[in-house]
């Protein structure tokens, strides 16, 4: 029977292309992106595959039996994606597994010591994936790594999930950031590293969920995860040594798997066998109490304004009518952290991702209704909201009357709508009849904020000249509208904090950014005079150029030259472009922001201070280069004036040194607090969100600790690799810890921090206690207290306080 098995296995594959197939790796054999390392019996497979709708390839493990796309058990590289199918892994001559691409990219994926004898790799029927030695005598010897030690997400039979004493290993499960996409997400399953014998899930490094003790073959919170003992066979070993939990199978017919997910769920899937069909079914640890298929089951407690009959649910469709609250472009963000967010804002009733990956979160709130279409991707949407959708359970409740009050309602608002369709059609062909003329309070005002100045020569005027390109011109409405083909949404570029901004083509075929002033924006007629007046008059490479602008009605809007690669946050905090910014690319970026912030604050014909210095306030050109934009924030100063206060606190919290956030002092030195906040983030690839009291700490906190326990390197970012000069980066680091010192007058100058980051030989003094960090400032003063400072989102606030 043995022999007739292999045979089958033998013809099986025979119709297979002996190039896609491979049941060995040997030194020097590669595993190119369309080839897989089957198991003996064909269970699981080792390769190439996107995951979801996903462009990226990861190497991973999955079962070879489900004809769908593969559910990966395994994956290798999770925070290092490949962009394309260029990617091969390799068994090098040291005895290492390493994944190469185009484009010069390495990822080491075993970091056993070098050996000199034979090694193979070989994945087994657990799904274990094996890199052992080859005796001289040709039989298998020691295992040199083993994937069974860096779980992913998957716990399958045989593998430990907890904690070997002795090495210092942790073998815990991390959940996907999204279906697309396997980097870390929010939550970890692991044991309890204390006293306790029982499982643990962390929520964003707090305790989220336990099982309870382990006590006779079973969890005593949670037994249900252990209930199938005629099937499966738990066990839970702690001694001196290891401390692990553990299941194997006591029937070969079926494969099973635990798996953490997305929302913190254990979910025990079986794949089994009837006949020749392979059935897959699974369950969660997940109780939901609503009556809704797929409810999201994660920790809903109830509020002020939730009750406990409430859940989001997922539902494919879109709002009719229905109005954005806010979007978080944070892509570190996976969609359990847009529900604790959603949940906890009473204006909420949907949320979703903001990106084609899955991460980030857009919110949407009350007004508007919502309407299932499975043509639309999916929204977790209160189920109170689905019940009043178009065809759900309330609205087919609804009485006759309704139809007759519609009918009434028509009939009787007929000549209203009709009347104001023909005023709509009115107002449009006066605008475009118009054709750029604006009225006379439009350009007296205009002219009225541009004439103090005396920045444009001896016209004082703004010009239409369209045969300079390098004079600022005022467009008209109609030729905005017709450069960004009436506002299309495929020409939005993006959603700033006073209104969209859209890419348009001028007839002499110029590409342009057009800012278009929201007219519920905090942004007012003065930040928009503000900005024409600060920028049109300002000339250097590292800021943007402003081109024109158009004011015409109540219509405002800035012109600005078209950034292709857009904002540096678009780049720094996004997995897998971020690898595009190497150091060189970065140290450019940081050297060229300084050299324009410089200019404002020295060698200006004004002392302009920005006051909302972020990354997404830093655009791009074609080569990278830094260009720093968004001037409605900033203010003039006089060029003997050194410091100013102001009962309206602007800016972006997490940029704002603590001297402005809390008594309205601005200086440069406020800048320079906000340029160290972007330098750090540019070393680290981290974005400096300040959180509440009971989250975790902010970057500055983070890195002032991990420089306090000479511990800094931690903060690299992983996709600078080996080539980034350790030296440079702490150098920096410590320059970033100088700009963000607590007192003003401790933080170094622009000229100064330039110094400090082209001159190697200038002396760096040690920095200060960092603002924001925990203990007590030089004042006395616990800064913990000034921690509670956040923002959910990145956009630019205002603050009115009475002084």
């Amino acid at each position: 029977m043995a022999k007739l098995g292999t045979l089958l296995l033998v013809l099986l594959f025979s119709f297979t292309s002996r190039a896609e197939i491979i049941f060995q790796l040997t030194q020097g054999q590669q595993l190119r992106d369309w080839e897989h390392l089957l198991a003996p019996k064909g269970t699981f497979k080792l390769g190439f595959f996107s995951p979801g709708s996903s462009s990226y390839r990861y190497l991973g493990i999955w079962y070879s039996k489900l004809p769908h796309n593969p559910e990966a058990v395994w994956v290798a590289n999770p925070n290092n994606p490949i962009s394309n199918s260029s990617g091969v892994l390799n068994l090098d001559s040291d005895g290492r597994l390493k994944i190469t691409a185009n484009g010069g990219q390495t990822i080491v994926v075993s970091s056993n010591d070098p050996v000199t004898n034979k090694v193979t790799l070989t994945l087994l029927d657990t799904g274990n994936l094996l890199l052992r030695e080859v005796n001289s005598d040709g039989t298998v010897g020691r295992v040199l790594w083993q994937s069974f030690d860096y779980p992913s997400s998957t716990l399958l039979p045989g593998m430990k999930l907890g904690l070997d004493i002795k090495a210092r290993t942790n073998w815990t499960l991390t959940s996907w950031l999204s279906d697309r996409d396997p980097a870390p997400g929010a939550f970890r399953l692991g044991v309890d590293p204390g006293s306790a014998n029982q499982l643990v899930i962390w929520h964003r490094e707090e305790i989220y969920w336990t099982s309870g003790a382990w006590e006779n073959g079973g969890f005593q919170m949670a037994p249900e995860l252990t209930r199938d003992k005629t099937a499966y066979e738990f066990s839970f070993v702690s001694d001196e040594n290891e401390k692990y939990f553990t299941f194997s199978l006591k029937n070969n017919s079926t494969i099973t798997r635990w798996e953490i997910n997305l929302w913190g769920q254990i979910v025990q899937s079986t794949l089994a066998k009837d006949g020749t069909t392979w059935l897959y079914s699974s369950t969660s640890s997940c109780n939901s109490n609503g009556n809704y298929s797929g409810a999201v089951c994660v920790d809903q407690q109830p509020s002020a304004c939730r009750n406990g009959s409430e859940l989001f649910v997922p539902q494919k469709g879109y709002y009719n009518k229905g109005e954005l609250l806010y979007s978080d472009h944070n892509s570190s963000l996976t969609l359990s952290d847009c529900h604790s967010m959603c949940w906890n804002n009473c204006s909420c009733i949907a949320f979703g991702s903001l990106f084609t990956d899955g991460t980030g979160c857009e919110f949407w709130s009350k007004g508007g209704t919502y309407i299932p279409n499975d043509n639309f991707d999916v929204l977790y949407v209160l189920t109170s909201a689905v019940d009043n959708a178009e065809g759900g359970p309330t609205s087919k409740k609804k009485n006759r009357w309704w139809v007759w009050l519609v009918i009434a309602t028509v009939l009787a608002a007929a000549m209203l709508i009709l009347g104001y369709l023909l005023y709509l059609r009115k107002t449009k062909l006066k605008l475009l009849q118009n054709d750029g003329v604006e009225t006379k309070q439009d350009h007296a005002l205009l002219n009225q904020q541009m004439m103090p100045s005396n920045k444009f020569g001896s016209s004082n005027r703004l010009k239409r000249s369209k045969t300079n390109h390098n004079d600022f011109q005022q467009y008209s409405f109609s030729e905005v509208y017709a450069a960004t083909e009436y506002f299309a949404p495929a020409n939005k570029l993006g959603e700033g904090g006073f209104g969209p901004v859209y890419k348009g083509i001028l007839p002499d075929g110029r590409q342009i950014a057009v800012k278009r002033l929201s007219r519920n924006s905090g942004q007012g007629l003065e930040e928009f005079m503000n900005e024409i007046t600060l920028i049109a008059g300002l000339q250097h490479t590292n800021l943007v150029k402003l081109l024109g602008c158009c004011i015409q009605g109540e219509e405002k809007m800035l012109i600005y030259e078209y950034m292709p690669n857009r904002s540096l946050d678009s780049f720094l905090f996004d997995l897998a472009k971020r690898k595009l910014l190497d150091w060189n690319k970065r140290l450019n970026i940081i050297e060229g922001v300084a050299q324009g912030l410089l200019y404002l604050h020295k060698y200006s014909r004004l002392k302009v201070i920005h006051r909302d210095l972020k990354a997404s306030n830093i655009l791009l050109d074609d080569n990278m280069n830094p260009k720093i934009s968004d001037f409605g924030m900033a203010r003039i100063f006089g060029q003997n004036e050194s410091r100013a206060n102001t009962n309206r606190v602007v800016g972006t919290y997490g940029y704002m040194s603590p001297e402005y956030a809390m008594k309205g002092i601005f200086s440069v030195k406020s800048d320079v607090f906000s340029f160290g906040v972007l330098l750090l983030e540019i070393v680290t690839g981290r974005k400096n969100t300040v959180f509440a009291s009971s989250t975790p700490v902010g970057l500055i906190e983070q890195t002032w600790d991990l420089w306090s326990q000479g511990d800094i390197l931690e903060l690299m970012d992983p996709s600078l690799g080996s080539l980034c000069p350790k030296n440079e980066l702490i150098r920096i680091i410590h320059v970033g810890l100088l700009c963000v010192q607590e007192g003003a007058a401790d933080r170094p100058t622009m000229s100064n921090v330039i110094s400090m980051i082209t001159n190697d030989s200038v002396f760096l003094p040690d920095p200060k206690q960092a603002a924001y960090c925990i203990g007590k400032s030089e004042s006395g003063e616990s800064s913990s207290g000034k921690s509670n400072l956040y923002s959910i989102n990145d956009v630019s606030i205002s603050i009115m306080e009475a002084r």
